[in-house]
């Protein structure tokens, strides 16, 4: 089975330093761009984190420092990343988790700008939990009939993950053959960024996840505690995830701005209808 696609679609796996979207670094990149006619396009990079890899890391996925210490860093490599990925929905194994959202703050660290606008993203680790309960190699397995040789090599899960999902489409006839409806399946919940510290409430407003204000919204929070904003900025929190609640205080100003020149309107209107 093809994937049904209107617009590219990236599959990409990264190995890294650790686990922490704020602060470590991409030492893997591999993509697989995957287009409407079939085509496809694939390409590896090892990344010089410009850091220490943690030997726990290293014993996860092999790469050691001494591997990576003449590679180009990710702020040389950004811009071909970018323009691979740029207006193509992406996928993954774990991808709406860790992977989209440290691409994301790789992407921002070295000043170029990343949403999700107009993009649409495909977990495949959510379907297969969802219908099986099972790791990436057993996943391969059980989908494929095959075993993962070169499991945590990015290239590798990469490309596994893909075929994956091909065969979760032929062996579930409940799931829809869209990238639409297979981003809904494989989302968990509505998040207003990635690292989820902000979540969408039933009245589509954004709400806090976390600390003392857990389950209140963002716009109330903000109006009570003017200083709360400003502690977010300058505290260790994902870069995306800061620039959401600045678009959501830029949004106020912007009501508030607009509440006031509405206010000078209908007090000119009320002036001249006295007269």
């Amino acid at each position: 089975m093809n994937l049904n696609l209107t617009k590219p679609i990236v599959f990409f796996d990264l190995e890294t330093t650790g686990t922490n979207i704020a602060t470590d670094k991409i030492i893997e990149i591999s993509i697989l761009k995957v287009f409407p006619n079939g085509n496809k396009e694939s390409k590896t990079w090892l990344v010089n984190p410009e850091m220490e890899i943690p030997q726990e890391s290293i014993d996860v996925h092999g790469i050691t420092n001494e591997k990576v210490l003449t590679e180009p860093t990710f702020k040389e490599l950004a811009p071909k990343i970018n323009e691979m990925i740029a207006t193509a929905d992406l996928a993954g194994f774990n991808s709406n988790r860790f992977d989209i959202p440290l691409l994301a703050e790789e992407l921002m660290r070295v000043g170029i700008d990343f949403n999700m606008k107009n993009r649409k993203a495909i977990d495949v680790q959510v379907i297969f939990h969802k219908k099986e309960q099972r790791t990436l190699g057993a996943g391969y397995k059980f989908y494929c009939g095959k075993e993962l040789e070169g499991a945590h090599g990015a290239e590798a899960d990469t490309n596994a993950t893909y075929e994956i999902l091909l065969a979760q489409l032929d062996k579930y006839e409940d799931l829809e053959n869209s990238v639409t409806a297979l981003s809904d399946y494989s989302t968990h919940g509505v998040r207003a960024d990635f690292a989820g510290f902000i979540l969408m409430n039933d009245d589509n407003q954004e709400i806090f996840s976390f600390g003392k204000y857990k389950g209140r919204a963002v716009e109330a929070v903000f109006k009570e505690n003017s200083g709360y904003h400003n502690w977010i900025q300058n505290a260790d929190f994902p870069l995306y995830t800061k620039k959401v609640f600045r678009e959501i205080k830029e949004r106020m100003s912007t009501k508030k701005k607009s509440m006031s020149e509405a206010d000078k309107l209908q007090a000119l209107q009320q002036k001249f209808n006295l007269r």
